[in-house]
């Protein structure tokens, strides 16, 4: 029988990769697949409470659209935006640009 950390890495997979906005289901659920299961249960409670917000808000915090409220602004959000900005670098240089 799974226990409750496997349970709950699971849901976060799934409620990261079913944003239902492909660009947050991409850069959630590729964070989440890589880095979730190394995270403290504390790191795990904020990445909950950030996946409990609008799609549109949580990705114009990892662009930076606009200011990130601070309760978002996390070391969390500063791991995701690295992620993004990594993936980005990734997939440029594969393309050339």
């Amino acid at each position: 029988m799974p226990d409750t950390h496997d349970i709950r890495l699971k849901r976060l997979k799934f409620r990261s990769w079913h944003r239902g906005f492909v660009e947050a289901d991409l850069i959630l659920g590729g964070f989440v697949d890589r880095y979730a299961k190394d995270l403290s249960p504390a790191q795990l409670d904020v990445l909950e409470h950030l996946l409990d917000q609008p799609d549109h808000d949580i990705y114009g915090w990892i662009v930076e659209r606009g200011p990130t409220p601070p309760e978002f602004n996390t070391e969390i959000m500063l791991m995701i935006r690295r992620f993004r900005d990594e993936a980005h670098t990734t997939i440029g240089g594969a393309r050339g640009g």
